[in-house]
């Protein structure tokens, strides 16, 4: 997800599969690539607690991101000193709400993975398209 909450990659494997274990293929996966940062900015991830081993800060790092990796007792002593910061994973924890609203998707009963995944696509595509501004027509409204 970006910080708007558009999704940049989709990956679909069993549930018991652990989410930082897919860290690499995800980040292989972002459909829309985005030219090399100025010097002053740069791409940032930011993560849970899950992706603070090694492995997986090597894998963001090599990717071309900033890891920003915070456990939920660091996230509350930064809402103390700040009250008004608001945290970033949040938006990726709404975009998972987003999707749970299409209902085909919410529960499972494709057998096949490669359906299952268009669909996904097409939800996130929808998702996307939602993100646009559109301005009014004022012929048609």
């Amino acid at each position: 997800m970006d910080g708007r909450g558009v999704p940049l990659s989709l990956i679909v494997t069993g549930a018991n599969r652990h989410d930082v274990t897919q860290l690499e293929a995800v980040l292989d996966a972002v459909q829309v690539q985005r030219p090399a940062p100025p010097q002053r900015r740069h791409k940032h991830l930011c993560a849970d607690n899950g992706y603070r081993g090694a492995p997986a800060l090597l894998t963001i790092e090599l990717h071309g991101y900033i890891p920003h990796v915070q456990g939920r007792g660091d996230e509350a002593r930064a809402l103390r000193k700040h009250p008004g910061k608001r945290a970033r994973r949040w938006v990726v924890e709404v975009a998972h709400s987003w999707f749970n609203r299409f209902r085909k998707l919410l529960v499972r009963y494709e057998k096949r993975a490669d359906s299952f995944l268009g669909l996904n696509y097409l939800a996130a595509a929808i998702i996307a398209f939602r993100k646009v501004p559109i301005t009014p027509n004022i012929i048609y409204g």
